[in-house]
């Protein structure tokens, strides 16, 4: 746990100069449009994950990449010194005592959960592994030749090896996904003062389905799984885009900033795109106002963003968009056969509907999707019935807004509208709950949330406080976790202070695999079952059939 909260530290330190330089450079003079702390240290995420993986491209990240990075901190905090010492003074007088004591607290609690738990499934299939190649080489071409899954490029593992620390010569921490989860957990602490207690918020509903999501992922969080950094940020876009509706924000660049929050969100993930239809308001908000230059630069930052993402995509696999093979533009060498990219592209839809057998990939909606329903939990099976309500709800508002020209709702439209896309292109591809569960909550939540707010003044009784509801609620789920967890611990109690992970983190977990000569190199498959994990590498559910491009592996791969 220890060794958790130091990463998280120097994480915590990185991310805020780096974020709070590139806020100070896009807004000059306008910097204090961003109020809160948090928004420098996650604009500092977004831009750390873009420079790993451009660093990745053209060497391994490890030490050299963070030595790169300390040197870029030190240079922004002497020259902005005098803007981080007001920063740090308007701070130091906002902040009550008792507040930073519940952020400690809450500090403690998720390094606590982030050092042991449950590791993901696929980490050991695919994640520890991914993360390990960037370790140890940054970008192999056609490495998806090797393993399938290795070229599923997601920004997140570039972020994971940055912060790994595996060039100290110890284990390779994974900590990104337990951080981001505090600082979800302290963005939903926001929700919790006396002004946005008075009356119910979207921002606030939103939160509780956040928090709601933490609680459920507490001891899984230790696991560098896509899913968490998608579905996290995800949240945080949501909760700050309605904070700045709800204090009527006039300025295009906090949501251009959002949007640009969303461009990262899509190379983590690429089903969470459909977030980019945001970009509308900032975009209409500039062209009324004829933000030309400002139009050209933050759609110039969007390329630039996606560009090390998608140079990614092409080296590990020859494809723009693996497994998509929609655009066929690139044709090297190491290009992974256009067959076996439709076979991985169909296997994750039939994965996501409940099937094994790739050939169940044809069977039409109206075949799949009630066994599918059926397999979900109670709890889902009312959040995806009232997504789907929600979603009738959004298009009759819809006409109802362009036939009255009701233009005050299209901010809440946009963002219930958005949340719907995404839940629908969901339902429809690879529905499997855990990469679309922000969705499905979010959706229901936001859009009868609305129409209550709109409607509660007309029948609800002043004594009824529904965020006491809300927050009720979250205790009750909250005692539950924390019951279930501690039984958890209980079983696994461990025999030494080591296996207690007071001082380090649970490593990941490795499985037996047999050793195998592919021209003078050492590879390894796995002996049972298709997991490898960290240790043995590199590493492939079964043994490959491929060549290699050069004479090392740094050449890269391409089928036989």
């Amino acid at each position: 746990m220890i060794s958790v909260l130091l990463i998280w530290i120097y994480m915590t330190v990185t991310a805020y100069l780096v974020g709070f330089g590139f806020m100070n450079l896009m807004a000059g003079k306008n910097v204090y449009l961003v109020k809160r702390e948090d928004s420098y240290i996650m604009a500092g995420v977004a831009v750390v994950t873009v420079y790993a993986q451009v660093f990745s491209l053209f060497a391994k990240v490890g030490l050299a990449a963070n030595v790169l990075l300390v040197l870029v901190c030190m240079g922004i905090a002497v020259c902005l010194r005098k803007r981080l010492m007001e920063r740090f003074g308007m701070w130091r007088l906002a902040v009550s005592p008792m507040r930073v004591l519940i952020v400690v607290v809450l500090l403690f609690l998720f390094a606590f959960g982030t050092s042991r738990g449950i590791i993901h499934y696929d980490t050991g299939l695919y994640h520890a592994q991914s993360i390990r190649w960037i370790e140890e080489y940054g970008i192999v071409p056609g490495l998806g030749n090797l393993h399938s899954r290795l070229a599923y490029n997601s920004a997140s593992f570039s972020l994971s090896a940055l912060y790994s620390m595996k060039f100290l010569g110890g284990p390779s921490f994974h900590a990104g996904a337990g951080f981001l989860a505090f600082w979800m957990a302290k963005a939903c602490l926001d929700g919790v003062r006396r002004g946005k207690l008075k009356k119910i918020a979207l921002s606030n509903l939103a939160r509780v389905v956040a928090v709601y999501y933490l609680l459920n992922i507490f001891d899984e969080m230790i696991s560098p799984a896509s899913d968490y950094f998608m579905v996290l940020l995800f949240f945080w876009i949501i909760i700050r885009w309605l904070d700045l509706l709800e204090r009527e924000e006039s300025s295009f660049f906090p949501y251009a900033l959002l949007c640009l929050m969303g461009v990262v969100l899509m190379t983590v993930k690429l089903s969470a795109a459909l977030i980019l239809l945001l970009v509308l308001k900032p975009a209409v908000m500039m062209i009324r106002s004829r933000k030309w230059a400002a139009i050209a630069g933050f759609l110039g930052l969007g390329f630039l963003t996606a560009l090390p993402y998608m140079v990614r995509n092409v080296l590990l696999s020859g494809w723009l968009f693996y497994p998509s093979t929609i655009l066929d533009i690139f044709h090297p060498d190491w290009k992974i056969p256009q067959g076996m990219a439709e076979y991985d592209f169909r296997e994750i839809q039939v994965w996501g509907r409940g099937y094994t057998d790739v050939s169940q990939y044809y069977k039409p909606l109206r075949e799949w999707i009630q066994p599918w329903f059926a397999g979900q939990s109670s709890t889902d099976k009312i959040f995806i019935l009232a997504a789907m309500g929600a979603g009738v709800v959004l298009l009759v508002i819809f006409c109802y807004m362009m036939i009255r020209k009701k233009w005050d709702i299209a901010d809440w439209l946009l963002v219930s509208g958005t949340l719907g896309v995404c839940f629908f292109m969901w339902l429809t591809s690879a529905p499997l709950i855990r990469y679309g569960c922000v969705y499905v909550w979010l959706m229901p939540v936001i859009t009868f949330g609305y129409l209550y707010m709109r409607a509660s003044p007309y029948f609800v009784r002043p004594y009824f406080n529904m965020n006491i509801l809300m927050y009720g609620v979250l205790i009750v789920a909250a005692g539950y976790k924390t019951v279930a967890f501690g039984e958890e611990l209980w079983h696994m109690m461990p025999r030494t202070s080591q296996d207690a992970y007071i001082f380090t983190q649970k490593d990941y977990e490795n499985y037996p695999t047999i050793a195998y000569e592919l021209q003078g190199y050492t590879f390894y498959y796995a002996a049972e079952g298709d997991r490898t994990g960290y240790e043995d590498f590199p590493a492939s559910p079964v043994k490959s059939d491929i060549i290699f491009r050069g004479d090392s592996v740094e050449a890269g791969f391409k089928a036989r």
